[in-house]
């Protein structure tokens, strides 16, 4: 087929797209000095980790098969997924400069093939480590976090840490709410208890307030001690009171006392029904669970972006060499953290939306990615 105005047919583009012996050449530096890179920063984390968390281990005697077993062979790859978009980029950074130093980026360029052409082995790489993490995020991290914090809240944390919740709110059923002004995990019980119904016009028709209310383990209901029963009808308020009342609240101590890090032990699908239900119970904890959602979709394209500006940024030959090439992509990095730890924050404390503030790093750097791409040799 001829070209048309000048421009590559679609048979034309396809056939340029084929892997070549240069090709595999980038994707082996690529997927190559990534896992050196995950390999050297991981070995220097848990080094750390473990110097940190010794004298926890010898005070609880945790056994050395658990410790390595069932906290570090699962700490490994819940420590890689979370920061593997960073490792990518320090990873492009260094290798592409390499290239550029060695004049390997010149000569590719020099032998006619496009700037844009040689970032398709780079998005391959992309490709490969990005599906690697959205599948180990959502289908098996989630397994191996529940084996971790199960392993830390015996050998790690103290039962004293497990702090009393204030400020409970949450929908039992349409048009029914329920609130504690705290609750202590440890003793099942919380204090100022109420049940408030209302009716389809947002009218008030029944409150069951207490002072103190008991999660009964045996019958599995909660219990309203030294209760108020207010009644409202069109005759009238009637006023109950008693010493106790069972309720038939299906709200369970476990639905608000978990460690806010049992949103990691949830698989995608669990994670999106659990959403459901703390939206449908008006629960505060429903912006949690929605940051780690859009977390494990934004994560893997942050690969993509974070490669585009590791090889723009660094397949240029620069005064200072490799070393100034990897003390921008370490600025970089950092920044990079430091937004999205921020967006996330400000959607926790704030109004902003969770799935914006996840995708706000992105964005950002995605408008950077594409400044330096007009920037770059081409």
């Amino acid at each position: 087929m001829e070209r048309i105005n000048g421009k590559k047919t679609f048979r034309e583009t396809v056939k340029s797209l084929k892997i070549k012996i240069i090709d595999r050449y980038i994707i082996r530096k690529f997927l190559g000095t990534f896992f050196v890179c995950l390999v050297l920063i991981l070995t220097i984390a848990v080094v750390f980790d473990f110097a940190e968390k010794i004298d926890n281990f010898m005070e609880k005697s945790a056994p050395w098969r658990a410790i390595i077993f069932d906290y570090y062979l699962n700490f490994i790859p819940y420590f890689a997924t979370l920061f593997a978009p960073l490792f990518v980029f320090i990873s492009v950074i260094f290798f592409t400069s390499r290239m550029a130093v060695n004049t390997e980026i010149i000569a590719i360029l020099n032998s006619g093939m496009s700037f844009r052409r040689m970032m398709w082995p780079y998005f391959l790489s992309a490709l490969v480590i990005a599906i690697f993490i959205f599948y180990l995020t959502n289908f098996v991290i989630p397994h191996s976090n529940l084996i971790r914090m199960d392993f830390e809240d015996k050998y790690y944390r103290s039962q004293s840490k497990r702090m009393t919740i204030e400020n409970i709110h949450r929908m039992e059923s349409k048009n029914v709410y329920v609130y504690m002004e705290s609750y202590n995990p440890l003793y099942y019980r919380g204090r100022n208890f109420s049940i408030e119904k209302f009716d389809d016009n947002g009218k008030l028709i029944s409150k069951i307030s207490a002072p103190t209310v008991l999660w009964d383990t045996a019958s599995s209901k909660w219990s309203a001690l030294n209760y108020i029963h207010r009644e409202i009808t069109d005759k009238g308020e009637i006023i109950k009171k008693g010493i106790r009342i069972d309720t038939v609240l299906t709200i369970k101590p476990s639905d608000f006392s978990r460690d806010p890090k049992f949103v990691g032990t949830m698989t995608y699908s669990e994670l999106n029904d659990y959403v459901d239900l703390l939206r449908m119970q008006g629960s505060d904890e429903l912006k949690i669970f929605l940051i780690e959602k859009h977390r494990r979709i934004s994560n893997p394209f942050a690969v993509f972006i974070l490669s585009l500006i590791g090889v723009t940024l660094s397949s240029k030959k620069i005064r200072g060499g490799i070393g100034m090439n990897i003390g921008i992509g370490l600025a970089l990095s950092f920044s990079y953290i430091f937004f999205q730890q921020f967006a996330s924050q400000f959607s926790l404390k704030g109004n902003l939306d969770p799935g914006l503030a996840m995708w706000i790093p992105n964005l950002l750097y995605l408008v950077i990615a594409s400044v330096l791409y007009k920037l770059a040799p081409k």
